[in-house]
């Protein structure tokens, strides 16, 4: 009986050991991982010359964070998260500038937008006519 005894206890320090302490805490179900206070909005860009991102090296890229504050490598971080919140994150409602006068040279900048606004995937790609053109649209977004 006192070998029982000696196993029992052995038994329960190891246990103890490698699991921690048996209390009502340990036995309950683990707490879940808070919830973010915002939805992620962060965005990686990229510039190239050609016709369509299938066939450019890019040759520049941004990296954009909008929440929970702008930042990243964007030049005009600031300006280019409150362009995007006011469209929604909508990169066609992006404006072209009104009084901008560009050639009509076709030179095509291809720039590609991945990764995600407000929680939703985003994966958008437009070719411009010249850097002209590309500057003209979404005066803080597009320029970098």
């Amino acid at each position: 009986m006192r070998n029982t005894a000696r196993w029992a206890a052995t038994l329960g320090l190891t246990a103890t050991a490698v699991c921690g302490p048996l209390t009502g805490a340990a036995l309950a179900e683990p707490a879940a991982a808070p919830q973010s206070l915002y939805a992620p909005s962060a965005l990686v860009l990229t510039l190239g010359h050609g016709d369509s991102a299938a066939t450019v090296t890019p040759e520049r890229a941004v990296t954009l964070t909008c929440a929970p504050r702008p930042s990243g490598t964007h030049p005009a971080a600031s300006p280019a998260c409150a362009e995007l919140r006011a469209t929604d994150g909508d990169f066609d409602a992006l404006g072209a500038g009104s009084d901008v006068q560009c050639t009509r040279e076709y030179n095509p900048v291809v720039v590609t937008v991945d990764g995600v606004w407000r929680g939703k995937r985003v994966s958008y790609e437009r070719t411009f006519a010249n850097e002209c053109v590309k500057n003209s649209f979404g005066t803080s977004v597009f320029a970098f």
